[in-house]
Order: structure tokens, then sequence, then C-alpha cells
């Protein structure tokens, strides 16, 4: 009776699969597929930008599965450690029969086993069985094989081999996989999620300056492995990262300053950046050291590498004139980007100054801007307040100029986001002023396009839309417009005419409206007025005939505030006729501008930064190491093929000659593998080839 072979442990067959190569393999390639994904989606962007490109279900999913934060994601983290550890354990297991295998010419194999392999041969030489040995032996080493040679009564091996280094590339390539992975775990979060632990740090989820930050947030100078980016305000000087992790941000300390003292930057023709950099002043106690940083070329100092991230506006001063839109005097105002400033019962917090705006007036997805941030007006303008019209002209890469941005901050807490640009843009032929706003960081801005004038500047659309918030004006541009439209032979239709000019102008102006009307003015309040109380059989006849006389009587309006401004009237031209087109969209659109001011960029004095991302990366070495011996490993596997050769040398019946016997193998089958053995043998047994 047969007893059953016992059954491996557990954790023998644990240990059989996670040094396995097919497990390797398979974690490998889910690291290739997550790296995929991390290249693909942009990482640790705001919420909203996920939730605007994939909708709510899929920007939620996919949030759950860190794939915003692939590289730091826990599962990531742990694949690329299980992944170390089962290549190594690969390693150790087959390390010890590849040394044996080197070492070992396999010269005890029997003579008769020779006849089993492909390629294999047998001749007669006219040399005695020691001259045939030195002959052959003298052969293989000109020939560059490693021979042995085995004694045996009745003959002699020679057992010889070439393109050992076939294993070493297995040993090299698998190696690589290990340093890797290892060079990309000492260089992730997870090193400086272990020195938080280990000092018992915490994210820092507020915001104010990194002087204020406590000690709990900041980890120390001596952290072995850190990556974050350093801001430096031209004439500054800064020593404290910052490092951006899921959740939050610590700072980390670093064992110098750095002083900016320069910031410069040049530009291609078309205002896109072509090359920027920063002259620094490294401070370390006493020491001082003197250097510049650009793209690609960064500064090593003491372990640590600075290099050029971006830039960005390090505290402009900035001119602004606030325009009340339902009428007033401008108010002038002076502040410096990232100050905070009353503002109407609101707080004015200017947030930054763009000097080069470079737009993609091609309909390219992609086009950036002077600050190395994605701009789009092509896509961005196809949301307006209210009309909703869109560009569709043919559109080049230009820069428009100079930008400001700013947030409107009630009482409770809540902001409005606004992007605002100082001279016009020409947009299908016509130059407008751009005035953004948001309602948060994931939505994309909406723009009010607000004609230029026949100055090129904004006054012409102000004027009038100051006008259409006068119920004194607007009444006369609607007597106006009806003395001007009545027939000469139907002066009685003069009233009537009058009437619904003031009734249009009224709508259009939002004086009608009340308080928490959705609609509370512009061209969706006569588009409501004629659904509510027009039959339907009359609607498109009346629309047509109101929208002319909203026309006519704007136009009227116009020329009073002109009038009233000590201007000449505006002529009856087609210039005239596309200002007034224009106003008409921007006017309606303007009733629901979130704001009662507009702010104008007036001038500025401008103030650049530089961001500069401060490495210090161990695991660099261990991946430029792990990367030489891929690509040594990878070739000597492809390219280098281990080969076997045993010849068994006999003493014949005549003392004067000797029988040979030839046999090759090889790890890889392969055609040339018969042309080489051809040439053996026209070499070692004088046969032709």
């Amino acid at each position: 009776m047969s007893s059953a072979a016992p059954r491996p442990s557990l954790a023998r067959e644990l240990l059989d699969l996670f040094s396995s190569m097919r497990f390797a393999i398979a974690l490998l390639s889910v690291i290739c597929i997550a790296s995929v994904i991390g290249t693909v989606v942009r990482q640790r962007e705001p919420m909203g930008n996920y939730v605007n490109q994939f909708g709510p279900f899929w920007a939620d999913l996919f949030g759950r599965l860190d794939l915003y934060t692939v590289y730091s994601a826990p599962w990531f983290l742990l694949i690329l450690a299980f992944l170390v550890v089962s290549t190594s354990l690969c390693i150790a297991r087959n390390t010890p029969k590849i040394l044996a295998d080197l070492r070992s010419y396999k010269e005890g194999v029997r003579e008769q086993s020779l006849q089993a392999h492909h390629h294999k041969a047998i001749a007669s030489l006219p040399s005695n069985p020691q001259m045939a040995l030195a002959e052959i032996g003298a052969t293989l080493t000109a020939l560059g094989w490693k021979a042995r040679v085995q004694q045996r009564e009745h003959g002699t091996m020679i057992a010889a081999r070439r393109g050992a280094a076939n294993k070493i590339g297995y040993l090299a390539a698998h190696s690589a996989i290990v340093l890797i992975c290892l060079g990309g775990l000492f260089d992730g979060d997870i090193m400086v999620k272990l020195m938080m632990w280990a000092q018992g740090k915490q994210l820092y989820t507020g915001s104010g300056l990194a002087s204020d930050v406590r000690p709990e947030h900041r980890l120390s100078s001596g952290n072995p492995s850190f990556r974050g980016n350093l801001f430096v305000p031209e004439g500054s000087r800064a020593g404290t990262a910052v490092l951006t992790l899921p959740g939050g941000v610590v700072l980390q300390d670093l064992p110098f300053d750095v002083e900016l003292k320069k910031f410069s930057v040049d530009y291609y023709p078309t205002g896109m950046p072509k090359s920027f950099a920063s002259d620094v002043v490294i401070h370390d106690g006493k020491s001082v050291h003197a250097a510049t940083v650009k793209v690609n070329e960064p500064v090593i100092y003491n372990g640590i590498a600075i290099y050029q991230s971006s830039f960005e506006d390090g505290g402009s001063k900035l001119q602004l004139k606030a325009l009340p839109l339902a009428g007033g005097q401008p108010l002038k105002l002076e502040g410096r980007v990232g100050s905070k400033l009353p503002f109407g019962g609101q707080t004015l917090e200017l947030d930054g100054l763009r000097v080069i705006n470079v737009e993609n007036f091609s309909g390219e997805a992609n086009a950036s801007g002077a600050d190395v941030r994605k701009v789009d007006l092509g896509d961005t303008l196809g949301k307006h307040l209210g009309s909703g019209a869109k560009t569709s002209s043919a559109k080049t890469l230009r820069n428009v100029g100079p930008s400001f941005s700013y947030k409107l901050r009630d009482a409770a807490g809540q902001a409005r986001e606004y992007n605002n640009y100082m001279q016009p843009v020409e947009l299908e032929g016509r130059r407008v002023f751009l005035a953004g706003v948001r309602e948060s960081a994931g939505d994309g801005f909406r723009y009010l396009r607000m004609p230029a004038d026949e100055n090129d500047s904004l006054d012409g659309w102000l004027r009038l839309r100051q006008a259409l918030a006068d119920p004194a004006l607007r009444d006369a541009a609607a007597h106006a417009y009806a003395a001007s439209a009545t027939p000469p032979n139907l002066p009685q239709m003069q009233p009537q005419l009058q009437l619904t000019a003031q009734r249009a102008l009224s709508l259009f102006s939002g004086a009608a409206a009340k308080p928490g009307d959705e609609v509370r003015g512009g061209l969706p309040a006569l588009s409501q007025f004629v659904e509510r109380d027009v039959p339907q059989t009359d609607r498109q006849r009346v629309s047509e005939v109101l929208l002319r006389i909203l026309n006519g009587s704007l136009f009227e309006l116009n020329q009073l505030a002109r009038e009233r401004a000590g201007l000449k009237p505006a002529a009856l031209d087609a210039a005239s006729q596309a200002f007034m087109t224009q106003a008409v969209l921007s006017l309606s659109d303007s009733i629901y501008y979130p704001a009662p001011m507009l702010l104008q960029l007036d001038g500025f004095e401008l103030v650049q930064a530089s961001v500069f991302q401060v490495a210090r990366a161990p695991g660099q070495k261990l991946v430029y190491l792990g990367a030489l011996l891929l690509i040594v490993g990878v070739f000597a596997m492809l390219y280098i093929k281990e080969r076997r050769l045993w010849i068994w040398i006999a003493p014949e019946a005549d003392p004067a000659g000797s029988q040979v016997r030839m046999a090759m193998s090889s790890t890889r089958e392969s055609p040339d593998n018969a042309v080489l053995f051809a040439q053996l043998k026209a070499a070692l047994l004088k046969e032709p080839t």
C-alpha cells in the first residue's frame, strides 16, 4: 500500500507564489497600467475639475480608487512593495542555480547522449587522441570558447561553452526591477509619511504665511527624502518648501535659504515663453553661493537639487478702477497681489497678475499661457452670461495682454472669482473687453464681452450701461425713438410707440423685475414677456417688432448718453452698427453680472517670483543604476545566446587516427545555430561547410 506524498505547507506555497515569475509579471503589468492612468489623468487637481471632466458618478468612483493620486495611493505602493519582494525572492531562488550553472561545464555527460542532440556530427581525424585534443583545444580558444577537459578510460570529453553572459543578463534585468521600484519607493510620498509618523507630524489644511505654521506641521531639514515647491519673490529669500500630500500639506525646512536676485524670461514672437531662469544666492549659515537655475539645468547643493519649475506673481502692485455699472463716479484702488482690501461691504482679495496671456484662437485643445498654465479662450468664451453666443471664426495663437484675477468675499465667507483683461481682445473681427466670473475653482470662467468704442476704450459701453439704469434717460430715449420712427402721415401712433419703447427698455434694464425673480432683465426678460402675454400665433411677429423697437431705443439712448458727456452724436455707419449689435448682447449679459462694480486694471508694477522644485532624492541613483542594469540585462538576454559544445575524442583501431563526436545545444533555437555548427565542423573536424 503506497502512501501519498506529503502536501507542502501553506507558508511554502505562499513563498512559491510570491517568488514565481508569473506573479512578478502580473504585478509589473498592474504597475504599468496604473502608471498609464497616472500619466493620462492629471494628478492632484481640484475635485471640481474631475467632476466637469468625468461627471459626478465616475469622478466619485475614480476618487475612491485614488486615481487622482495614483503614485501615492496605498494600493499602488503596496503593489510596488510586493513587486520588490516577489522579484527579490525570484532572484534569491534562482541565483544559486545560475551561479552553479556558470561554474559547471557539464563535462560529465555520457558520450552516447551526444547523439540525442539536434546539432551533432561524427568524423575521423588523422591524428592520435593527444594531438587531436591539442588541436581542438587551440581552435576552441581561438574561436572564443571556454573549455574543460575530462579524461576517461575510453577517451577524452571536452566540454565548452560560450555566451554565459546570457544568464548574467537575467540577474541584471531582475535586479534592475528591484532597484527601480526601490528608488520609486524611497523618493515617493511613503518616505515623507514614514518621517511624519516617526516625528509625530500632522498634515496642515489651513492657509496663511509659512512662518505662522506650527512645528507639528514641519519636517526637519534632516528628512532623507522629499520633493516640494519653494516660492521665492524677487528680492526675497525663503527656506521652507511645501510638500503636497492627499488631504493637505506639510512644510519641509531646508538646511539653507534661497534668495532670488533676478528672474528673467525670454519670449517667442507669439508671446509664448521660450526660456526662463533665476539668478539665486544660496545662504548656508555664513557660506554664500551664487548660481543660476534654468529649465532642465538644476543647481545641486549639498545633495538637494533645485529645479526651475515655473514662475508666478510675487506681489505686484496693481492700480485699479472700480467702474459702477448703475451710475456714479469711478473709484481708484491700489493694492498688491496677495493682499485684501475692504470693498463695498465685501472683501476684495487680489489673487494674481498675468502680464503675458498667450491664447489659443486656432481651435486647438491644448494651449498654454506665459505662466505655464492652460489657457484656451476659444473654449472658455463658449459660455456667456445670458446670450450664450459662441465664437466661430478662424483663430490664431497670439498674446492678448495683461489680465488680473481677484475674489469678492462676503461676510458669510462665500466668494466668487473674477478674471478681467486689461486690453480689448479681437474676437470675430470685433474688439471687446473681457470680464470673467466663476462660482468655484472647478468651474470654467464665463466671460462678459463688452465692445470697445471708437477710441478703443470701455468708456462708450460703460456710458451706455449707466444710461440704461437711469429712468429719465430711458424715457427720453423712448420719446426720441417714437418721434423718429412715427410716420409723418400717422402722428397718432407716436404715443403708443413711445409706450412700447418704454416698456421694452424697462424690461431690458431690469427695472420691471421684482426681488427674487430668476429672470431679472436683458433679452431673457423680453422673451419671457412674449411667451407670457402674447398669443402663440403672434409671438414671432411681436418678437421681431419688439427687438426692432429695443434696438432703436438703445441707439437713441446711446446718443443721449453721448450728448450728456459732451460728445458728438455717433455716426450712422457700419462701425456704430457693429458696436450697437455687440452692446445689446453685452448689456443683456451685464444684468446678470454678480457685482455692482466692474474692476479694470489701470496700471501695475510687476514683481516676479520663481517657483522652484527642491528635491532630496536618494532613490534617484538607484533608478539610474537600475536603468543601466536593465539595458545591460535586456541586451544580454536578447542578443547573447548561451551555447554549449561537447566533443568526445576516442582512439581508433589505427593508432595514428582518432574518432571525434561533436554535439551542440543552445538556450534558444534559431537558424544561426546551424550556421555556427557548420563552421565548427569545418574548423574542428576539417569538414567542408
